[in-house]
């Protein structure tokens, strides 16, 4: 099969469910974003690290809930969460980044050859799950439809350390119209999964971002006049950590590219089974 990357299939795209969007992705025939797909789904980074490792960064994620979500776990050495659906995450993401050490090494679109028994894996929520719940509301998000990346961005905001698992918060912006705002606040603030309402809003440098256009993952995006920039804690800020721990072997999704779930979007924070 063909890999869909274009717009245009991208667009074909968001009419399709979750089951058959992963099937996609599974059998490599997708590669790209997920922002605006799988309309009222969870989506979800992925975060593995060494079992000997899996007790600091759980707590990790229970200490930072605003960037860190925590939507689900593993059990031993399988690479399924079945509280999220049926998910092999070994094959379910677009993209995944591969860390030694602390450094991204490469990407793959599956980790099948590199999975091990001792591995454990987190699925944190994404900020990506509301984007259609916000067009749904009238918001209009310019990236959607596009298959890019949002902007995101370290900022000096420090997260609470656990163990070797520490560093700064990341942040995504959106542009958002100032008369969308207070909708935009309300609208996230019912999803505390995907990391809820946003953390700032307006003055970049006042959370340590000093230029808009030079974001550290993602593309830059503009804002226009009747904009105001809005930022949401980022489960980048796992990545981040991870780097930091320098373990000798992690892996993520690559950002944007992001696991879908047969999850509710709107499901309840209680509703997640974290093993």
């Amino acid at each position: 099969m063909a890999r869909l990357t274009t717009s245009p299939i991208f667009e074909d795209l968001r009419l399709v469910d979750a089951d058959r969007l992963r099937r996609l992705v599974r059998m490599g025939a997708y590669e790209g974003h997920t922002g605006g797909l799988a309309r009222g789904k969870l989506q979800a980074n992925v975060v593995i690290v060494p079992r000997s490792f899996a007790s600091d960064f759980h707590q990790f994620c229970i200490r930072n809930p605003k960037s860190c979500p925590l939507v689900g776990v593993n059990r031993a050495g399988s690479p399924l969460i079945p509280a999220l659906g049926d998910i092999d995450i070994r094959t379910d993401a677009p993209q995944y980044n591969i860390y030694h050490f602390g450094e991204l090494t490469r990407q793959r679109t599956d980790i099948i050859d590199l999975w091990r028994d001792d591995f454990a894996a987190f699925a944190l929520g994404s900020s990506l799950t509301v984007e259609a719940a916000l067009a749904e509301k009238g918001v209009k998000l310019r990236r959607i439809g596009c298959g890019k990346a949002s902007p995101k961005f370290r900022t000096r905001i420090k997260t609470c350390r656990v163990g070797s698992f520490g560093g700064e918060m990341v942040v995504s912006m959106r542009p958002i119209s100032h008369c969308d705002v207070d909708r935009v606040r309300a609208v996230t603030a019912r999803f505390p999964h995907a990391h809820g309402s946003p953390i700032h809003v307006g003055e970049p440098t006042v959370i340590g971002i000093a230029d808009l256009m030079v974001p550290d993952w993602g593309e830059a995006v503009k804002i226009m006049d009747g904009e105001v920039p809005v930022f949401w804690a980022s489960s980048i800020t796992a990545q981040v950590a991870l780097t930091r721990a320098e373990l000798a072997t992690s892996i993520t999704v690559s950002p944007g590219h992001m696991l879908i779930t047969d999850v509710d979007a709107r499901a309840d924070a209680g509703a997640f089974k974290v093993y």
